[in-house]
């Protein structure tokens, strides 16, 4: 009976040990706070792809983000559009933008 509960007693010291060790290894040392993504803002009050008012009849305007900044479409289909050819569109936005700041 002695060599039992030697055994036993290794076995759960050893167990003991390794269980808190082992739960350490997924998880990171120390964990970052999400910080927010900066985007730059859509300044114009018009959709990019097809030139209707945002908020007009299409309803509050999709939002989507590419690139670091913020871009509103009257609607989703306008999202299909742009991402065909979403470089036309930037530089549309940016002369946009410039024409606003005169």
């Amino acid at each position: 009976m002695k060599p039992f509960q030697i055994i036993l007693g290794a076995g759960v010291l050893s167990a003991m040990l390794v269980a808190p060790v082992s739960s350490w290894a997924g998880t990171p040392a120390h964990k970052h706070p999400q910080q927010a993504e900066k985007l730059t803002p859509y300044r114009l009050k018009t959709c990019v792809v097809s030139g209707d008012k945002l908020g007009g009849d299409m309803g509050e305007p999709y939002v989507h983000k590419y690139q670091g900044r913020e871009i509103k479409f009257c609607c989703k289909s306008c999202l299909k559009d742009f991402n065909n050819a979403p470089d036309k569109y930037v530089k549309a936005i940016a002369e946009a933008e410039r024409k606003l700041a005169k």
